[in-house]
């Protein structure tokens, strides 16, 4: 009986911890803590860096939880998220409603203690873009939802900067502009390859609305202009060679991926796209992080 208990909250904390999408949140924090180190010029708060990225991740576990919610109804019919907690019935859509406001409401009151007031407004800001413009109305309303409501995504950088110096300086706006024009390539590889998926659900998806050729030409320049982004750090002095040398071996196999999936959208190039971006944005980022910390701190 002790044991068949123990097995259950197990299985109950492994659905609550899967309403955080933890693999978005590792990303989350992984673009954040660059930022922090640039904007803090070597000499590193690092208590303040802790509560910064806590109150961050709480932001993005919070926006997550509360899209599980507000997408119980189309993940239910795509096959890709029918297995999810809320519409596997395993958990209750009011509690992960309260588990995402109570998430949110804790950020909020980390990074209003202890870090600035633009730091704790650009994170409840993200968490209302992410759950209310893009999950309650650009997702099911337009085929560059994935485009517009990447910048959600993308606000960890800002708001490290912003925790540190109580503004947003040009590094910090690089390493947003880097996650928002790398959200595309990544989601539609996804979404080529599910875009039966997302036609039953009613998404308007660009591969559901536009076809497959031009969802692959979208990639493409997606996948071509940021890499000249992600080198724009080294150009302008904010991160060395080891970054830079880095940058570009990714940024080239990111495009001979992309150019895969142009001459050949099947199954197996989409997925091997889709998974290599994700070990990008990791690597590309630790990288930065490494980068910098080496030659400031």
């Amino acid at each position: 009986m002790a044991h068949s208990s123990l097995l259950a909250v197990i299985a109950l904390a492994r659905d609550y911890l899967a309403l955080t999408k933890p693999t978005i949140l590792l990303l989350v924090l992984l673009t954040g803590l660059p930022a922090l180190i640039l904007a803090s010029g070597g000499r590193v708060d690092w208590p303040l860096a802790a509560v910064t990225l806590a109150g961050t991740a709480l932001a993005s576990a919070s926006a997550a939880a509360l899209n599980h919610y507000m997408d119980r109804d189309i993940d239910a019919i795509m096959r890709r998220t029918r297995g999810r907690p809320l519409p596997a019935g395993r958990l209750d859509p009011r509690r992960a409603l309260w588990f995402g406001l109570a998430l949110g409401a804790l950020s909020t009151l980390v990074l209003a203690v202890w870090t600035t007031p633009l730091a704790t407004g650009l994170a409840v800001g993200s968490i209302l873009y992410y759950t209310v413009f893009y999950t309650g109305w650009l997702k099911r309303a337009t085929p560059q939802n994935i485009v517009i409501g990447g910048a959600a995504g993308a606000s960890a950088p800002l708001i490290a900067w912003a925790a540190v110096t109580g503004t947003v300086g040009l590094p910090a706006w690089i390493m947003f502009l880097v996650v928002f024009l790398w959200t595309p390539p990544h989601f539609w590889a996804l979404a080529l390859y599910r875009s039966d998926d997302y036609a039953a659900a009613g998404v308007p998806m660009l591969p559901v609305v536009s076809g497959p050729a031009e969802t692959k030409r979208q990639i493409l320049w997606y996948t071509v202009v940021l890499v000249p982004a992600t080198l724009s750090l080294a150009a302008l002095g904010y991160a060395g060679p080891v970054y830079a040398v880095a940058a570009a071996a990714l940024g080239a196999c990111f495009i001979v991926r992309a150019v895969a999936v142009v001459r050949n959208e099947s199954v197996s190039n989409c997925m091997k796209l889709f998974g290599y971006s994700i070990a990008y944005l990791l690597v590309l980022f630790a990288v930065l992080t490494l980068d910098v910390g080496l030659r400031l701190v």
